[in-house]
């Protein structure tokens, strides 16, 4: 399959004027105020000191705030009369001191109580608080289904039978993993689990895996959905930047959940991964459970 040739979604409601995206780092929530703007709605960016990338505020309105500013935030997006929210982005998490919470934020907090919470949970309680205070939060799917994986190859490259085992155990593990929380994504190499994500992301992830990795057959990252996890918040995500990772990291393969991840930039995507002779696979769960 071509990357070119991804399946596009049901497309947002027309009365979407204006959107409100609270954007962490990476290229991905630039990538979504495009294809907003393509289809004619407003961008109002919502930035996060030393998280954000600078890309996405040229030429839009924004604000400028830090993660503990809730009551801010909230304040801004109704002065603009803005209801419709997509939240986008690494953010990293701060500690409870680095937080320096508002009165909101620390109330959103005392609410929800001090326990150790993973980043769904987080993220479904911060819908949850959104909506009480009157916004829609979509996923960043509606405005660019073009970037969500299609069941089939984004390389030349496919994984041999042999890579089957090692799919399989990966579903397994990751969705295990994701079940309780933890993270999305694993490398395994041979059949053994080689690392799992936590709280450091997939590119520290891939990284740190390269010094476990054995002798013979390289390892591959299987990257899937949280079972439990709002398809409307942090659907796993891969770009150029995974794919450069992993080919400098000794990876074999990248393997993604169809319709429940997204794929920034499918063509360069497409283009790393022949050149390093890397498969990427968008593949179904069942048909490895």
């Amino acid at each position: 399959m071509s990357a070119s040739e991804v399946n596009q979604i049901s497309p947002v409601s027309n009365d979407i004027k204006k959107l409100a995206i609270i954007a962490g780092g990476g290229d991905i929530p630039n990538a979504l105020a495009k294809a907003c703007e393509r289809k004619g709605i407003d961008v109002f960016v919502v930035a996060f000191q030393d998280q954000t990338n600078g890309a996405v505020l040229d030429g839009r309105e924004y604000m400028m705030t830090s993660l503990g500013s809730a009551g801010s935030i909230i304040r801004t997006l109704k002065r603009h009369e803005i209801k419709d929210l997509v939240l986008i982005g690494k953010i990293r998490r701060p500690s409870l001191s680095e937080l320096k919470p508002d009165l909101k934020t620390a109330e959103f907090f005392a609410r929800i109580g001090l326990k150790a919470l993973g980043d769904n949970d987080i993220l479904e309680l911060l819908k949850d608080e959104l909506h009480r205070e009157g916004f829609v939060v979509h996923g960043a799917q509606s405005f660019m289904g073009d970037l969500t994986a299609k069941e089939g190859l984004y390389s030349k490259a496919k994984p041999s039978k042999k890579f089957t085992d090692d799919i399989r155990r990966g579903v397994e593990v990751s969705q295990a993993l994701g079940q309780l929380d933890i993270g999305q994504s694993v490398i395994v190499q041979q059949g053994l689990v080689i690392g799992v994500e936590g709280i450091e992301g997939t590119d520290s992830l891939i990284q740190r895996s390269k010094a476990y990795l054995r002798k013979g057959r390289g390892g591959i990252l299987v990257k899937t959905c949280k079972p439990q996890q709002d398809k409307t918040l942090d659907l796993p995500t891969i770009g150029p930047d995974t794919i450069m990772n992993a080919a400098q990291n000794g990876l074999e393969g990248i393997v993604v959940e169809a319709g429940n991840a997204l794929i920034f930039d499918p063509d360069k995507v497409e283009e790393l991964a022949n050149k390093h002779k890397l498969f990427v696979s968008a593949i179904k769960l069942t048909d490895y459970q």
